[in-house]
């Protein structure tokens, strides 16, 4: 695993609750479903069927929340980055559209009740999300977010200039789109909550116990171990851009990209009253975008892609980080430290949106959330745990599709996008006589 970044110098490594008592599988166990990867997506589908009474075994090659689901950044958003909801609709088609729209746009619901029903302590903040416009024609695309996420039962609105100004403490906004029910925590402590609760509720969860091959016994799958092995009815790969081994050429399915997070120093008293003072999640609007939020000890928590030097020279990077913030809040005066930085890995694939594999019968893997994160991780677990149940294909969520290797051109597409929104940006706003952010 060592083509992954490292995990213990995150933010959320210092700051969660502890890992709940785990150990590595070294026996032959039996269960109904095996589930491989406790991310947001196996734990949540782990929990779906230990409710229902299914017995079953969930292992993780390193610890829960290892992956992405533990150094993200902890933004809780539940809309579609990349599609708006018509475009989605015409590249997914009926009924499997509306479907999903329904589960993502809904997805913060069933995490605010995981956090209540297990008391789980994550720092889980309801607080609201605003992505700004920094120039007036932006205003426009998201006066169409509006109507369409609202069409569909999300509580959005769009923010005036004065009222953007207000929520967030930025005076470089045109406007904003408010999603109401947006919220914000520490990651990894809620996908250790959610490993305490699957345990709780029966799971029999096996860390350090990473899936190296799956071969038929009889009616059953055995999924092999190094020291043990689990033979199952069904089988579920959950494991995302963190896939190795366990299947053959399933991590040929999505290309990775990076993304870097950083924390500052807590804030004194009176830059938090005038930077976020309602605690909600910023977005800037840019498509090389700039997203940050507090988290509990008064930390801006901040995250970007990298491109050219920014996510290469730390310095560098951290000096773009600095611009940035005190561009959007020229009223901070304290000096801005990034005392952590860390890095995660997204599974992107062509449509950016979750992609169910059939792999055999009775055996599935889903991969390419495209860097969705807490709520669609959240809500997948349901989908998975549907199929799991015996309901019938089309009647899913998400379409069971042929295995498929991710095309070549996804090595570079995404990092060439990014590019491609910048330029676009920066044209638009010289365009309109809007001020370009330092570093854009």
């Amino acid at each position: 695993m060592s083509k992954f970044s490292p995990f213990d110098t995150t933010l959320w490594y210092a700051t969660a609750q502890p890992a709940p008592l785990t150990f590595p599988l070294e026996e032959r166990v039996e269960a109904d479903v095996c589930v491989v990867g406790a991310g947001y997506t196996g734990l949540t589908t782990c929990l779906e069927l230990a409710r229902r009474g299914v017995k079953v075994v969930l292992l993780e090659a390193r610890e829960a929340g290892f992956g992405g689901s533990g150094r993200n950044a902890g933004h809780c958003t539940p809309t579609f980055s990349y599609y708006s909801l018509d475009s989605l609709r015409k590249l997914l088609g009926e009924p499997w559209a509306e479907r999903l729209i329904h589960r993502q746009t809904r997805a913060n619901d069933r995490v605010g009740d995981m956090i209540r029903d297990y008391q789980i302590d994550c720092e889980w903040q309801q607080k609201g999300y605003v992505m700004g416009a920094l120039r007036p024609g932006a205003v426009e695309v998201l006066k169409g977010k509006v109507d369409s996420y609202n069409a569909v039962g999300a509580r959005t609105r769009l923010l005036s200039r004065e009222e953007a100004a207000e929520m967030t403490g930025s005076p470089r906004l045109y406007g904003g789109w408010l999603h109401e029910e947006a919220g914000h925590m520490n990651p990894l402590g809620y996908a250790r909550g959610l490993a305490r609760a699957a345990m709780q509720e029966g799971v029999s969860l096996y860390t350090r116990s990473p899936a190296e091959a799956v071969e038929k016994e009889g009616a059953r799958w055995k999924v092999k171990t190094p020291k043990g092995e689990v033979v199952a009815e069904k089988v579920i790969f959950a494991t995302g851009a963190y896939t190795v081994k366990g299947w053959p050429r399933l991590d040929e399915t999505f290309k990775i990209l990076k993304v870097f997070i950083a924390a500052t120093q807590p804030l004194d008293a009176e830059t938090r009253r005038t930077v976020l003072p309602q605690n909600t999640t910023m977005h800037d609007g840019r498509g090389d975008i700039y997203v940050y939020k507090y988290n509990a000890e008064g930390r801006i928590v901040a995250s970007m892609f990298p491109m050219g030097k920014r996510g290469v020279d730390l310095d560098y990077t951290r000096q773009v980080m600095t611009d940035r913030l005190k561009w959007l809040h020229p009223q901070i005066r304290e000096p801005i430290r990034w005392e952590y930085l860390w890095f995660g890995e997204l599974d992107m694939q062509v449509k950016t949106v979750p992609r169910l594999y059939g792999l055999g019968p009775g055996i599935v893997a889903l991969t390419g959330l495209s860097g969705r994160g807490v709520p669609t991780g959240s809500m997948l677990g349901g989908i998975l745990a549907e199929w799991a149940l015996g309901v019938p294909e089309s009647e899913l969520s998400l379409k069971v599709e042929p295995m498929k290797a991710a095309p070549f051109y996804m090595d570079y597409a995404p990092k060439l996008r990014l590019r491609y929104f910048r330029l676009q940006d920066g044209r638009a706003a010289r365009r309109e006589g809007a001020e370009l952010p330092p570093h854009a």
